[in-house]
C-alpha cells in the first residue's frame, strides 16, 4: 500500500516532458518568445487620453 502511486496526471507528465534536455531547450526559447511578444504589444499600446478641458483665460484688461 505504501508503494502504490496515483497515475501521472496531464500536468506532471508535461512537465516531466518539458523539463528533458531536448525538449527544454525548446521550451525554453517559446517562453522567451511569448514573453518578448507580449511585452512589445503591451508597450505599443497607447494610454487613452481623455480631452483636456478647454482652458479658460481671464478677458484682458487694458493698461491705462
Amino acid at each position: 500500500m505504501d508503494n502504490e502511486t496515483d497515475p501521472p496526471t496531464p500536468i506532471r507528465r508535461f512537465m516531466q516532458w518539458a523539463t528533458t534536455p531536448p525538449q527544454s531547450y525548446g521550451v525554453y526559447l517559446v517562453a522567451l518568445i511569448l514573453i518578448f511578444t507580449a511585452s512589445f504589444y503591451a508597450g505599443s499600446l497607447k494610454p487613452k487620453h481623455t480631452p483636456a478641458p478647454p482652458s479658460v483665460t481671464a478677458p484682458s484688461v487694458p493698461h491705462s
